[in-house]
C-alpha cells in the first residue's frame, strides 16, 4: 500500500508539474540594426559596406506592413545586418541632416505636408512610400525601389545588390538562376506568413 501511495503521489506531482507555465527564457526575435543616416555614413567611412535605406512616413500603411513582415524575417535580418548599414529615414522628418558638409532640410508646403530634401534626393523626386534605396560603399546611389516588398522578394533584392550580382547579370536571370542555386527552398518565414 505504501508503494502504491508513493507511486500515485509521484505520478500526480509529475502531471501537475507538466501544466506549469513555461518559465524558460525565450530568445528575443532578431532585429535589423537600424541607424540614422548620419551614423551609417560615418561608420561607412571607417568600415565600408553598402547601405539600405527604408524611406517611410508615419501615415504609410504599407510601411508598417513591411516593418512587421519583411524587416522581421530572420533571413532578411541576418543578411542585412551582415552586409549593409541599415537606415530608417522618415521622408517627412523636420530636422536638418548634414552629410559630407551638405545640409538637407525639411521643405513645408501650403497643404501642411512637406518633404525632406534628402528623401527627395534619395528617391530622385519620385515620392512613393515605402521605398527602399540601395547605395554602394562610397554612398553612391545604386537604385531606389518603390513599393511594399514581401520577404522573399526583398531577400532576392538585398542579395542581388549585396553580392554585386547587379554588375554581372539582369535581376530576372539572377532570380531564376543564381538566387535559386544560392538559396534553394523556401525563404525562412515567421509563423503566420
Amino acid at each position: 500500500m505504501n508503494r502504491l501511495f508513493l507511486l500515485l503521489t509521484g505520478l500526480l506531482l509529475f502531471v501537475l508539474s507538466s501544466f506549469r507555465p513555461d518559465d524558460s527564457p525565450k530568445a528575443a526575435p532578431k532585429k535589423i540594426k537600424w541607424l540614422t543616416i548620419q551614423q551609417a555614413y560615418e561608420l561607412g567611412k571607417k568600415t565600408p559596406k553598402k547601405f539600405v535605406i527604408d524611406v517611410y512616413t508615419d501615415w504609410c500603411g504599407w510601411c508598417k506592413v513591411m516593418d512587421r513582415q519583411t524587416f522581421t524575417n530572420p533571413a532578411v535580418v541576418d543578411y542585412v545586418n551582415e552586409n549593409y548599414y541599415a537606415v530608417k529615414f522618415n521622408a517627412e522628418q523636420q530636422g536638418d541632416v548634414t552629410i559630407n558638409k551638405q545640409t538637407f532640410k525639411y521643405v513645408g508646403s501650403a497643404s501642411g505636408r512637406g518633404i525632406h530634401e534628402l528623401a527627395a534626393a534619395l528617391l530622385r523626386n519620385q515620392m512613393s512610400y515605402p521605398s527602399t534605396v540601395f547605395m554602394d560603399e562610397k554612398f553612391n546611389l545604386i537604385q531606389p525601389i518603390a513599393g511594399y516588398l514581401e520577404p522573399r522578394t526583398f531577400h532576392q533584392i538585398i542579395t542581388y545588390f549585396g553580392g554585386d550580382y547587379n554588375q554581372k547579370e539582369p535581376f530576372d536571370k539572377y532570380k531564376a538562376g543564381t538566387y535559386a542555386k544560392l538559396y534553394p527552398g523556401p525563404l525562412t518565414a515567421k509563423a503566420g506568413e
